[in-house]
């Protein structure tokens, strides 16, 4: 059965508008995917007839919207293959989530002088937490380099694990080269070594399956609005074990058992004691509705189209004269973006000069200056695809450049 692309793209109403008298063509679905009728439809029927506050009403509308948010608690479990539902925790988006475990879990678990591994891809959210944690605690902060080609070799990996290392914070695909990391064979050297791991799986989710059990990481985050979701939603999923060591973040409602001004306050049980005061509702039950529309298309029948479309684009680049691809790993080890620049033409000009013809990619440093600095680069375009582009728009964008390269190249 063939892709519906043309059905997908009805369904994404941003998508029939045009930008400065030309048609849209949304190629920055890295930075915040769309969102599809169903979503949308969902968010306006949730303020419309269920709003309530969860978890502190008896009445129909409270007790209603606490069985709708839970249930997507379930979603999210089956999604990722959690073992259990208690193991998913909701929070605003993957920042946060990086920022509860350096906090919550370093922060009482660790003392000076332990290590923690990071990568020179990271995104900085993924960066700073731990540097700042370090500082605080005096922990030894060790960088993972990248190789030539844009990968992570585990050789070298294995040469950065000691006695120490108490936790390695890696990204499942790179936001600026979609490099896809070999997670379970990370996962694997540092449950040798008795390493606990964080996987930031926020450029990964939208684009193929994963199971958490199967890849056996202790920590792995997502945001919902890359993932077709509204912003303000997102996963943290942790092995219970570890979630129940971790004393909470944030204090206030919802995350208490008992407070008494004198003996002092007893906290809830994982999840719940990480879900501070009133959560954002209606997000996460658009995540739950984004996930049922990525199940019924099919996560594993949007994994093939992308990747059909990312070969297309990678060919139809080669053709642009000044364009360099950063990254030479093969399609099979790359995912959702794809960074470039053009010889002589800064990126923000080329990403200005695109807009002016409708065409929304992402320029800058993509908030990991460490990997430009890798590459001796200040800024970089960046060109990110979703399940309802098609090989029209990367046939836009190749035209685009193409006239920059005319007006603009040396």
């Amino acid at each position: 059965m063939s892709y519906p692309i043309e059905q997908i793209r009805s369904q994404f109403p941003i998508l029939q508008q045009q930008v400065n008298d030309k048609p849209l063509v949304y190629l920055d679905s890295g930075a915040t995917a769309q969102k599809p009728l169903q979503v949308l439809s969902r968010i306006d029927e949730f303020y419309r007839q269920q709003n309530a506050a969860v978890h502190r009403g008896v009445h129909q509308l409270s007790s209603e919207a606490t069985t709708m948010m839970e249930q997507v608690r379930d979603k999210v479990q089956g999604f990722i293959g959690a073992k259990q539902r208690d193991e998913i925790v909701f929070v605003r988006g993957a920042t946060q989530a990086i920022n509860l475990v350096a906090s919550s879990f370093g922060g009482s678990h660790w003392q000076a002088g332990d290590e923690i591994i990071i990568t020179e891809m990271e995104h900085h959210a993924n960066i700073v937490p731990w540097q700042l944690l370090a500082e605080r605690l005096e922990l030894t902060l060790v960088i993972w380099p990248i190789e030539a080609d844009g990968r992570l070799a585990t050789a070298t990996l294995q040469r950065l694990l000691t006695q120490r290392t108490r936790l390695l914070a890696v990204t499942h695909v790179s936001n600026v080269l979609g490099t896809v990391n070999p997670i379970a064979e990370i996962v694997k050297l540092c449950r040798d070594n008795q390493t606990l791991t964080l996987i930031d799986g926020a450029q990964a989710v939208m684009h193929h399956r994963v199971d958490v059990q199967a890849l056996d990481c202790d920590f792995y985050l997502f945001s919902g609005h890359k993932l077709y979701a509204p912003t303000g939603s997102g996963i943290l999923y942790g092995k219970l074990a570890l979630l129940e060591s971790m004393p909470p973040m944030e204090g206030g409602g919802a995350m208490i058992t008992e407070v008494d001004l004198v003996t002092g306050s007893k906290f809830a049980k994982p999840p719940y004691r990480f879900e501070a005061g009133t959560p954002n509702t209606c997000a996460i039950i658009g995540l739950g509705s984004a996930i049922d529309y990525i199940e019924q298309v099919g996560l594993d029948n949007i994994a093939e189209y992308e990747q059909g479309l990312m070969a297309y684009a990678l060919t139809q680049l080669g053709s642009v004269d000044l364009l360099k691809i950063y990254g030479e790993m093969p399609l099979s080890e790359r995912a959702g973006v794809i960074a470039f620049n053009l010889d002589g033409i800064h990126a923000l000009d080329v990403g200005t000069f695109l807009d002016r013809y409708g065409i929304a990619i992402r320029t800058g440093h993509h908030c990991a200056m460490p990997l430009l600095k890798h590459y001796q680069q200040s800024s970089m375009c960046r060109l990110s695809i979703a399940m309802y582009n098609d090989k029209s728009e990367i046939d836009a964008l190749v035209a685009g450049l193409t006239r920059i390269v005319r007006l603009l190249g040396k």
